[in-house]
C-alpha cells in the first residue's frame, strides 16, 4: 500500500481519481471487505500477540479492517478502539466508523464531516492535531535559539521546507529568495533562508554549492524542527497538516506552494481563510511576498503571526491522551460488573 500511495501521489492525477474514486460508501466498503478478507489473518495474529486494551487508528484505512475482525474475534465491546485524524480539512470518509469509542478530529470542519457520515456527538471530540510534545512543551526563545543553530541574530529568516524527501520546487525557490532578500541598492541583505532538503542529498549538494548574496543555510533530514521553526519568522512549505499544525505552534507565518489532491486541498484555505498564511505556487511570487514582509510589511507578517497562534492547538496531543485514559477507567469500572452479577440481574 505505501509503495502504492508514493507511485500514485507522484503522479497526482491518478491519486485524484483514487481519493474521489472510492469516496462512495457502497465502493469503499466493497474494497475494504476484499482487503479484510486478505488481511484479517495477520491482524488477528497482531490482536491475539499484543493482546491490547486499547487501538489508536491513525489511517484512514485501519477503521473498517481491524474493527471487522474484532467482532469477528467478539472483542468489540472489550477492547477500546479510537481514531485520530490527521488530516486538517478535507479528508477521506474511511476515517469515519460508527463502531469507533472515539473519533478524535483536528478542526470543527472534519467534526461536521464525522457527523454527516453517521458518527453520534457522544464519539467526536475536537481537540486538534497532534504533534510532537518537544512544540508545545518547549519554551521557544528566538535569539538563544539562534546563537544554538549559528544564525545571523539580527536579519529576519524564513525556513524552506520541500518535506523528507526534499521535494517541489525548492531549488528554484531558493534561488528566487537569494535575490528578492538582497537589497542591490545599499549592497546588503534583509533577510536570511534556512533549507531544509531533507534526504535529497542532490539538492542538498546543488544548494551548498550555489554562491548566495545572503546568509543561507542548508540543511538534510531534521530531527528537530521546532528548533529550526522557533528560529525563523515565516515558512515555505507544501500543505501537509503536520507541518502545518507544528508551524501554527511556533506563530509562524505560512506560504504554501503546493499540495497533494484530496486529502490535503482542503489545508489552504485552512490556512488562508484563517489570515495564518499565502498560497503561490510561483517561485517568483513566494520570493516578493518575503520580501514584502521582511522590509515594507512587517505589520502584516505580525498580523498573521498572531493569527496563526490563535489557530494553533498545541495541547491536542495531552487532551487526547487524557480523554482515551478517561475511556479506559469507564472500561474497567464496567468490566467487573459483567463478573460480579449473575447475567437475569444485567438483563432486568
Amino acid at each position: 500500500m505505501e509503495r502504492q500511495y508514493k507511485f500514485m501521489v507522484k503522479h497526482v492525477g491518478l491519486w485524484s481519481v483514487a481519493f474521489h474514486g472510492t469516496s462512495p460508501k457502497w465502493i469503499h466498503k466493497s474494497y475494504l471487505s476484499a482487503l479484510a478478507a486478505y488481511y484479517a489473518k495477520e491482524i488477528e495474529a497482531g490482536l491475539m500477540e499484543y493482546k491490547p486494551d486499547i487501538i489508536i487508528s491513525v489511517h484512514p484505512l485501519m477503521q473498517h479492517i481491524p474493527l471487522w475482525v474484532m467482532k469477528w474475534q467478539g472483542l468489540h465491546k472489550k477492547v477500546i478502539f479510537v481514531t485520530v485524524i490527521t488530516d486538517l480539512n478535507t479528508c477521506h470518509r474511511t476515517w469515519f466508523h460508527h463502531g469507533v469509542s472515539r473519533c478524535y478530529c483536528p478542526s470543527k470542519e472534519v467534526a461536521k464531516r464525522a457527523l454527516v457520515d453517521g458518527l453520534d456527538d457522544s464519539q467526536i471530540r475536537v481537540f486538534g492535531l497532534p504533534v510532537r510534545p518537544s512544540f508545545p512543551r518547549t519554551i521557544i526563545n528566538q535569539d538563544e535559539l539562534r546563537r544554538e543553530l549559528e544564525i545571523d541574530l539580527n536579519l529576519p529568516a524564513v525556513l524552506l521546507m520541500g518535506g523528507g524527501e526534499g521535494m517541489g520546487p525548492v531549488q528554484k525557490t531558493a534561488k528566487a529568495l537569494g535575490d528578492s532578500l538582497y537589497n542591490f541598492k545599499e549592497r546588503k541583505p534583509i533577510g536570511q533562508l534556512i533549507v531544509i532538503c531533507g534526504r535529497n542529498k542532490v539538492l542538498a549538494s546543488a544548494l551548498a554549492s550555489y554562491e548566495w548574496k545572503i546568509p543561507v543555510k542548508v540543511r538534510g533530514f531534521e530531527t528537530q524542527m521546532q528548533k529550526w521553526m522557533g528560529a525563523c519568522d515565516c515558512i515555505i512549505t507544501k500543505a501537509g497538516p503536520g507541518t502545518i499544525a507544528e508551524a501554527l505552534i511556533c506563530g509562524l507565518p505560512i506560504i504554501l506552494n503546493d499540495y497533494i489532491p484530496g486529502q490535503e486541498k482542503g489545508n489552504v484555505p485552512y490556512v488562508v481563510d484563517n489570515g495564518a498564511g499565502v498560497f503561490t505556487r510561483s517561485p517568483k511570487e513566494t520570493a516578493r511576498i518575503v520580501a514584502d514582509w521582511f522590509s515594507s510589511n512587517k505589520t502584516g507578517l505580525k498580523t498573521m503571526s498572531e493569527n496563526a497562534l490563535k489557530l494553533a492547538q498545541p495541547e491536542a496531543v495531552f487532551d487526547i491522551v487524557k480523554d482515551i485514559h478517561h475511556l479506559s477507567q469507564q472500561q474497567q469500572q464496567r468490566i467487573p460488573l459483567l463478573i460480579d452479577f449473575p447475567t437475569d440481574v444485567l438483563l432486568s
